[in-house]
């Protein structure tokens, strides 16, 4: 009967909820950590730094550690081998471990990546917040800032989840952003001087990564719909001139009838059996 099972399997179509099951938030999780969490044990910023802001810092990569993925199943993470190919910019990292992810954990899509891990990120960046604190004593002790210093400072605070957040969700208008990069540059006095640069720089890095975000759902949207065009397409050529019905008569004729439909009961019986067949092409003119 293996001919009703595929003629079933695609008319699943119809009813995509019945195909794919709930997402499952442990596996997505423990996907993205082999890319985003890797020695997180020693270095609590790793998911800040590695799928974060590069304003983190660069995440420590002693040989001594072992990726996080070590010792688990990797039916749900990303292999050393795969790593090697992972983007260095902490945003690119983010989206590519986000496509593999969902290819590897079914029934999970970006919005389940972004209500569950993003607040993960957040977390491991006020872990690495201690560059924060290192600042306040500098504007205490009256130190003169450096370029580099005040981009740090005005990033941070545009990514904080009240403000941009760390994929730029919340500033997706240009009237968003400049809103609030004015409110970090008074917050984060002392950078004047440097705000022209440091202004273009971070939303360069907001536009690239939003449009990483549209060409990624787009990508994900168009390997679903040609998957269902290619299930449709093969389901409506079984229905051409009855093949797929006539296929399941023969086969139950052959493997179910002792004598092989010779006779009009038989021949009765399996095109009974094999009627749903008649039902399912009608839906799929």
């Amino acid at each position: 009967m293996k001919y009703h099972s595929l003629f079933f399997s695609a008319l699943l179509l119809f009813a995509p909820s019945l195909v794919f099951g709930a997402c499952s938030v442990a596996n997505l999780t423990r996907c993205l950590d082999s890319v985003c969490a890797i020695n997180i044990g020693a270095n609590p910023a790793a998911r800040c730094q590695y799928c974060g802001t590069s304003s983190a810092g660069d995440p420590t990569r002693s040989t001594a550690m072992r990726n996080i993925s070590a010792g688990t199943s990797s039916k749900y993470t990303i292999s050393d081998k795969e790593l090697k190919s992972a983007p260095k910019d902490a945003g690119e990292r983010y989206i590519w471990g986000t496509k593999l992810c969902l290819e590897k954990v079914p029934g999970c899509t970006t919005d389940d990546v972004s209500d569950n891990y993003d607040s993960l990120i957040e977390q491991s960046c006020k872990a690495a917040g201690i560059s924060a604190e290192m600042v306040g004593l500098a504007k205490k002790a009256n130190v003169a800032k450096t370029q580099n210093t005040c981009s740090n400072e005005i990033e941070s605070c545009i990514i904080d989840p009240k403000n941009c957040g760390a994929n730029y969700g919340n500033c997706k208008s240009d009237a968003d952003f400049d809103k609030y990069f004015s409110a970090c540059s008074v917050a984060n006095g002392g950078c004047e001087s440097f705000l022209s640069n440091i202004r273009k720089t971070i939303d360069s890095a907001r536009k690239k990564s939003l449009a990483n975000e549209s060409k990624l759902l787009s990508n994900i949207v168009a390997a679903y719909k040609s998957e269902r065009e290619q299930k449709l397409s093969s389901a409506q050529s079984g229905c051409k001139n009855s093949k797929a019905k006539n296929d399941c008569v023969n086969s139950v004729c052959k493997n179910n009838m002792r004598n092989k439909c010779a006779n009009n009961n038989e021949k009765e019986a399996a095109q009974n059996l094999c009627k749903f067949y008649d039902t399912a092409c009608e839906r799929l003119k």
